[in-house]
């Protein structure tokens, strides 16, 4: 059983990675772009990201805390927990920073006015920048998770034992 929840929090953490670095990776070029092609190409691109980021990150959690659990009497259980911990962060970051800004967005889009992209590049630092903040906990998260199954796993060749 510890082998797949291993799996499973492993799994789910790499997907949770994919959002994180999709946004750190489009960070230069999207901050040079000007208010409308900014407001046109963030209101559209990141629909679906929401939806899956949500199932795919809350699950991993969800995974990484039942791992964390399985694994408390074992040499991986600071790693496993930090790891945990760091997921959570992320995911703390991200309601902080982020979800005030895509609120703001929505609010803005609803009320119909012709602000919409004067609104996306007064709170574009935020959004970006909160994103990338939010990616390098889960990074961590991940690279600590990683390491925990790593420490566990017998080693092969005598010299590679600690």
């Amino acid at each position: 059983m510890l082998r797949t929840w291993r799996f499973i929090t492993l799994l789910l953490a790499a997907l949770g990675l994919t959002f994180g670095a999709a946004h750190a990776l489009e960070l230069l070029p999207k901050m040079q772009y000007d208010a409308e092609l900014y407001a046109a190409v963030t209101s559209t691109l990141y629909r679906f990201f929401g939806l899956a980021g949500a199932v795919i990150q809350v699950g991993a959690i969800l995974a990484a805390i039942m791992l964390t659990f399985l694994v408390r009497r074992l040499r991986a259980f600071r790693l496993t927990l930090f790891g945990t911990l760091g997921l959570v962060l992320s995911l703390a970051l991200w309601a902080a920073l982020v979800q005030p800004v895509n609120a703001e967005w929505g609010r803005v889009i609803a009320s119909g006015s012709g602000s919409v992209p004067a609104a996306y590049l007064r709170f574009r630092h935020r959004w970006e920048y909160g994103h990338v903040a939010a990616f390098a906990a889960w990074f961590t998260g991940f690279c600590l998770l990683m390491f925990s199954v790593v420490r566990e796993t017998p080693a092969d060749d005598p010299r590679d034992r600690e």
